[in-house]
């Protein structure tokens, strides 16, 4: 009686052990599809990421706020490990409290702008009257400093318009909110020498910098160092876009101490003050700006939780996207719907009892905004790259990304041999009923646009999802339009469905996914225009009047 027990126990444990078979992949996409069209959580999470927690930029606050709400979420739907894992930012963090601009005379009325970020504020209200500088074109570094030696008296004092106003056409033919279904079949069929283009056509090459002319960013910089010893009081830029929409960025170098309270205004109101001093007439401004500095965003952070695998628990698929934002709007489709559809797609597979035979890691990365730079910290510190591996360079088996707005996912860009793209196509196959029309190979190891590349610039399978364009491009991209109420709902619950999908067979089947070998892996491409992936510059941080610092 004892050595039968003793023989059942054995074989009860070795039951652990066995290899964990797949179900049949239809019943698995049907109980895909009923879980994630009739329990989605995705505006739920939206709803916390944006409206809670919203905007996120990289070492705020508020960015940590929704990595540690969205482990707490991922938790409470069995996901296991949710942590917060640190990375070297390097940058004070910051946010902007208070903004309030008038233009006080010869009219009155409130002006639509944005803070850029990492900028001083007023230290109060500051009127001054307008000064509008019209920049020189591609100067040569003589003849800029030259034209900047005729303002120096003009600009002291004043609150300045940092160039001419730009005229922005009325759009008469607007792009196309959807590709239509031929588009994107062709975009993502490998037989297609034109596959991967989609609406945009091909990338276009960055702009190369005349020989012996300033570009764009050096003349930026010496502009804000001349305003600040000029005694200028605010920066004013154009948005130079329609309907009001801002997008307001950074002050490239992180420090109060190199820029003045700076504001981008919207091209109506900009114009329309450019236009009263053109008349000759004086234009009186009025601005208030609190910003607040965090010495302690210098340590930025990922958000991290998985669902353990059985048998292969030791190689991982991931999937993720972008927590961090810029600050303009609350960062909805640029990426927290992103983040909320790729939890979702995780979500729905722990709904549905699914036992997948390799561990799903969920990321959410920060610094992206920045350069990618949370993503390839994350890259560095576990996997290495295919040069210099780490011991777990060999497990991963891919990375799933989304980040074009709330776009419903109409295909993959898979970085590995035409193999992988097939098994990646076969998975999003049952699909193409709501619009995903299959899979294409990517031999780019280029780092930029978004987190995928950091993992295929490692030689990493890194898998972008392409999407419907809907208004990410033409309006809510970085701009202050960026809310919860752009997001198109059933989009959503489609693109989560199909990566739950292609999640599962990728976390079950029984091959690991193809890589390149030794001998067809593309090389690097040369480092020029790539952003860094060195640990960025610390600052000194400096207590400019209208700053707090906790």
């Amino acid at each position: 009686m004892q050595r039968a027990r003793a023989i059942s126990l054995v074989c009860v444990s070795l039951l652990g052990f066995a290899p964990v078979r797949a179900q049949d992949p239809a019943d698995i996409n049907a109980k895909i599809r009923k879980e994630g069209t009739e329990n989605s959580q995705i505006m739920r999470t939206m709803h916390f990421l944006t409206d809670v927690y919203g905007p996120r930029l990289t070492g705020s606050p508020n960015l940590k706020a929704a990595g540690e709400w969205a482990i707490k979420q991922m938790t409470a739907w069995g996901f296991e490990d949710g942590h917060l894992e640190p990375w070297d930012f390097g940058h004070p963090g910051w946010t902007n409290e208070r903004f309030s601009g008038f233009i006080t005379a010869p009219v009155k009325d409130t002006l639509t702008c944005e803070v850029l970020s990492w900028t001083p504020g007023t230290n109060g209200p500051v009127t001054a009257h307008a000064y509008q500088m019209t920049l020189p074109e591609k100067p040569t570094p003589e003849e800029f400093t030259a034209y900047l030696a005729t303002q120096k008296d003009k600009v002291k004092g004043r609150i300045v318009l940092a160039g001419k106003h730009q005229i922005v056409p009325v759009t008469l033919t607007p792009t196309a909110r959807r590709q239509d279904d031929k588009q994107a079949k062709e975009r993502y069929d490998p037989i297609n020498p034109n596959a991967g283009q989609g609406r945009s056509g091909p990338r276009r090459e960055q702009q190369q910098p005349e020989p012996g002319k300033l570009t764009p960013r050096q003349i930026d910089e010496q502009l804000d160092q001349f305003l600040i010893a000029s005694g200028a009081l605010i920066r004013v830029n154009d948005a130079g876009r329609e309907h009001r929409q801002i997008r307001a960025f950074n002050n490239r170098t992180f420090d109060p101490a190199k820029a003045l309270p700076t504001v981008v205004m919207s091209n109506e109101d900009y114009g329309r003050i450019s236009r009263i001093l053109a008349d000759d007439t004086s234009v009186e401004l009025e601005f208030n700006i609190v910003n607040r500095w965090y010495p302690e965003g210098k340590t930025a952070y990922n958000t991290v939780a998985e669902i353990p695998g059985t048998d292969k628990k030791d190689e991982v698929v991931m999937l993720g996207g972008h927590l961090d934002s810029w600050h303009s709007a609350t960062g909805a489709t640029d990426n927290a719907i992103g983040c909320a559809v790729m939890m979702e797609a995780a979500r729905i597979l722990k709904a549905i009892g699914v036992k997948p035979r390799r561990t799903i890691r969920v990321a959410l990365w920060s610094g992206e905004e920045e350069g990618l730079l949370g993503s390839q910290a994350y890259v560095k510190a576990h996997f290495g790259t295919f040069e210099e591996p780490k011991p777990e360079y060999g497990k991963l088996v891919a990375y799933f990304n989304i980040d074009s707005g709330t776009g419903r996912a109409r295909g993959a860009s898979v970085f590995g041999p035409p193999e992988a793209a097939a098994v990646v196509r076969a998975a999003l196959a049952p699909f193409e009923d709501i619009g995903v029309m299959g899979a294409i190979q990517s031999k780019s190891r280029a780092l930029g646009g978004t987190d995928s590349s950091s993992f295929s610039q490692a030689g990493l399978s890194g898998i972008g999802m392409g999407q419907d364009p809907i208004e990410y491009n033409s309006a809510t991209w970085h701009t202050n339009m960026d809310t919860y109420e752009r997001i198109i709902e059933d989009d959503a619950r489609k693109s989560a469905m199909a990566v739950a999908a292609a999640l599962y067979q990728l976390a079950t089947r029984d091959e690991f996914l193809p890589r390149f070998s030794k001998e067809t892996m593309p090389p690097l491409p040369p480092k020029e225009g790539a952003p860094s992936t060195a640990t960025p510059a610390t600052p000194t941080p400096q207590a400019r009047p209208g700053n707090k610092s906790n």
